[in-house]
């Protein structure tokens, strides 16, 4: 049996969650499980899930979800396949981008045919990360 999106990104029944900017296309893909989903950016989710597709925005919106994360919460970030719709986003570029500020990617999906996403957490205590991108504690 194949896993869901949900299941390989890790979502569990009961997550407070927040989709930001996310296509109705994206979001059946994803088959979210039964989950507490909000609409506002106000205290703490398990799960928050960005699609973007620009660095601009991606600087912009980083920041203000990242505050918003649990200690063992999850920002997903996804933007469009091999440069679709002018992005000017790659998967290089959006790990730089989470790890400036402050947070670890650990996974890689394919969210559908249009949408990449990388999974980012808090950095784990006493663990060092190292990449091209510099090191966190």
């Amino acid at each position: 049996m194949t896993k869901s999106v949900s299941a390989k990104m890790g979502i569990q029944s009961g997550s407070r969650v927040l989709l930001v900017d996310a296509p109705d296309d994206a979001i059946d893909a994803i088959e979210l499980p039964d989950v507490i989903r909000e609409t506002k950016l106000s205290n703490d989710f398990d799960y928050i899930h960005l699609f973007v597709r620009s660095q601009a925005r991606l600087h912009e919106q980083f920041p203000k979800l990242k505050a918003h994360l649990k200690p063992t919460g999850m920002l997903w970030v996804s933007w469009p396949k091999a440069r679709k719709d002018g992005t000017d986003l790659t998967l290089t570029k959006v790990i730089e981008i989470g790890y400036n500020y402050g947070l670890v990617e650990s996974k890689s999906i394919s969210i559908n045919s249009t949408w990449s996403a990388l999974k980012f957490t808090h950095p784990k205590d006493g663990k060092t990360y190292n990449n091209s991108f510099g090191q966190l504690p």
